[in-house]
């Protein structure tokens, strides 16, 4: 009974448990939410827009690099195609990397082995290799090469040795460890031939490329680190044609002569055959009983660029095989009647000049290694095409319409009308500006003027009653222009706008109209020789007049409509009509299908 109390006790418990605990997590996941939902934005968020900063209308989009367009999409691969609109959305400051082009190569040159037996130069009759190899950019330092050699290393005593062992001692020579005084012993010149293959990979550096100076180098030093297998056979001279025992002493003249005839006496007086397999260390073998083997290798070299698409280029490599039988034998050379015990292990320089060539097949960059990645910097900083930059604001103190930094008037007073230098307008030429000028049109032979404008030309005979005959009855005798002056409008390139400065005088322009209601007023473009300069200037006239019109309320049959003239075709100048003088106010277009 008691156990059945407890039981249900303990279940009673363990289910109050679990309800708080369901509640509490409940409360909690609650609470989250009602935050969340406080301090969410009241709208959702949107993606990272556009900027919207004001750009440069004009800007000139041609690039001016050495290298390559980074704003050209064709560089890239697909797999970089959102970074490249990322970055031309202004979303991401960096550009891709570009696709890059691969690198094969031939070449040739000194092969040695550095070992006990002092190795033969090309040029004294020994070794040589060859190589091909193929590279590919990871980024503008590192490269990935993978690079095949096949060498022949030579190997020659100069100077007599009783240090030796097999395959010598097979052939009946006897070396000092074996006799029983060192007269005894037979001093021999160990000649070797070492033939190899190698296959390497490296991981090349190269720095030269960064450059502040300079768009692009000619020449590009690099350095690498490589592992690669190697497999070698080294074969040893010790019998002549015969199959018998050379005898040194017949082949040497002057045991203690010049190297150089020592030298020169062996390679005359033995053969070439290189008959016998040298010692090795009974690794596994490939290629031919190759022994086989795995060195790592260190280089240096450095590149002259001929073209985009080849270069030469000049390298030193050193393997490190662990392994002192690359030249046959484990002695070195005799330190007076004492055995040296060499080198613990062998190398392997390769001294190579070659030639590469950068392939090509979709439209891709250099290696990038010849790439200099500050030439976009430099010349966005110059030349602007990607930067975000605001429209220039050009200060235009007078309000005439031309800014002060072109302004040959920059105190002109307000509302007179201005020529393209910021100057009030001088009709006439007479050096007195309209507002001021008494006598408008003054002839070139009654200059110069009064300080009125007026010239020094009396009135001929008839002149009066051509006043007379110039003026309408029905304006009270008057002229019915008035004092309505001419003036110049400059239209910006490729814009048929009215601009503030064409405004302020189109202003005044229209003030003089409505002060001389009867008076007409004659609209010129510039603008002839071209169907494109003539419907140009069509529409520049076309746009004053609508502009008055519109604006100012100056009926359209009040204008005389010119275009086609003389001169530039974004220059309208406007001037009060002659008496009588007639002309249509609304002209078709004379070449419509010409944007």
């Amino acid at each position: 009974m008691v156990l059945r109390k407890s039981l249900l006790i303990t279940g009673i418990a363990l289910l109050m448990v679990a309800t708080l605990g369901a509640q509490e997590r409940k409360g909690k996941k609650d609470k989250e939410k009602e935050n969340a939902e406080t301090e969410a934005p009241a709208e959702p968020a949107k993606p990272a827009a556009k900027p919207t900063g004001l750009q440069w209308s004009n800007r000139d989009m041609t690039y001016h690099g050495k290298n390559y367009d980074i704003m050209d999409s064709a560089y890239y691969p697909k797999s970089r195609s959102k970074q490249f609109h990322r970055y031309m959305e202004h979303q991401e400051a960096f550009p891709p990397r570009p696709r890059s082009m691969w690198e094969a190569g031939i070449g040739g040159g000194l092969y040695n082995v550095i070992g006990n037996v002092p190795t033969l130069m090309l040029w004294h009759k020994g070794g040589g290799g060859i190589n091909v190899n193929v590279r590919k950019s990871l980024g503008y330092i590192f490269s990935m090469r993978l690079q095949y050699i096949y060498g022949v290393a030579k190997n020659l005593d100069r100077q007599p040795t009783t240090g030796y062992d097999a395959p010598y001692t097979t052939f009946n020579y006897t070396p000092l460890q074996q006799a029983a005084t060192a007269s005894d012993a037979d001093p021999i010149y160990r000649a070797t031939r070492m033939e190899s293959s190698q296959l390497n990979m490296d991981l090349m550096f190269n720095a030269g490329n960064i450059n502040f100076h300079k768009a692009k180098n000619s020449m590009a030093f690099f350095g690498y680190f490589g592992l690669g297998a190697l497999g070698y056979k080294t074969r040893v001279n010790a019998l002549d044609d015969k199959y018998e025992q050379y005898k040194f002493q017949d082949i040497v003249k002057d045991p203690n002569g010049k190297t150089k005839d020592i030298r020169k006496d062996l390679q005359k007086g033995m053969d070439k055959s290189h008959e016998t397999p040298a010692q090795n260390t009974g690794r596994s073998t490939i290629l031919d009983k190759k022994t086989l083997d795995f060195a790592p290798s260190i280089g240096a070299g450095v590149q002259f660029r001929l073209s985009k698409k080849f270069n030469l280029q000049l390298e030193d490599r050193f393997v490190f095989p662990v392994d002192a039988f690359l030249d046959g034998t484990r002695f070195g050379p005799m330190l007076g009647n004492t055995i040296s015990t060499g080198r613990s292990s062998d190398a392997i320089n390769y001294f190579s000049v070659g030639i590469n060539y950068n392939i090509k097949s979709k439209k891709c960059v250099e290696p990038l290694y010849w790439v200099n990645p500050l030439d976009h910097g430099y010349n966005e900083l110059s030349y602007p095409r990607h930067m975000i930059l605001p429209n220039p604001v050009l200060p235009d103190k007078d309000e005439d319409g031309v800014t002060d930094q072109f302004d040959k008037c920059p105190k002109t007073p307000a509302g007179l009308p201005v020529d393209a230098h910021g100057c009030p307008l001088d009709t006439d030429g007479d050096g007195v500006p309209d507002y001021k000028d008494k006598q408008l049109i003054t002839p070139t032979e009654c200059q110069p003027v009064d300080a009125d404008g007026v010239g020094n030309c009396p009135c001929p005979d008839g002149c009066k009653e051509m006043v007379n005959n110039n003026t309408n009855n029905n304006n009270n005798g008057k002229n019915p222009c008035g004092n309505i002056g001419a003036g110049t409008l400059l239209f910006p390139e490729k814009s048929n706008k009215i601009n503030k400065g064409m405004e302020v005088q189109l202003a005044t322009l229209a003030a003089q109209m409505q002060a001389n209601p009867l008076c007409k007023v004659v609209i010129m473009g510039g603008g002839s020789g071209s169907k494109i300069k003539e419907q140009k200037s069509w529409e520049h006239v076309n746009a004053v007049i609508e502009y008055m019109s519109d604006k100012n309320s100056i009926g359209r049959d009040r204008f005389i409509f010119k275009y086609g003239e003389g001169g530039d075709e974004s220059i309208v100048t406007y001037r009060p009509a002659n008496v009588d003088e007639g002309g249509d106010s609304n002209v078709p277009p004379p070449h419509p299908n010409i944007k």
